[in-house]
């Protein structure tokens, strides 16, 4: 499934390290949003992993997960081309 990630964190670097992790597991597409190709397990490990970077009181992460009929309906446009297995996955 196509997923997406977004985040506000103010440290430098817990910031660095939660973009560090997701360049892991996808391509960013702006500063602080990433998009994924995983699978259920990926995505639990990822959201594990997420939780351990992140200060609960300060920061913010969210992840939303887009059904093959959604991911289809994402429009890209200006700058850059979309991950190429996003645009695979959604043909």
């Amino acid at each position: 499934m196509l997923i997406v990630i977004a985040y506000d964190i103010p440290d430098d670097k817990r910031r660095r390290r939660l973009a560090q992790l997701l360049e892991g597991y996808g391509e960013r597409v702006q500063k602080s949003l990433f998009e994924c190709h995983l699978d259920r397990r990926r995505l639990a490990r990822l959201r594990r992993e997420v939780h351990r970077h992140v200060d609960p009181e300060t920061d913010r992460v969210r992840i939303y997960a887009l059904c093959r009929r959604d991911a289809r309906q994402v429009r890209h446009d200006g700058q850059g081309r979309p991950p190429r297995d996003i645009v695979q996955w959604t043909l």
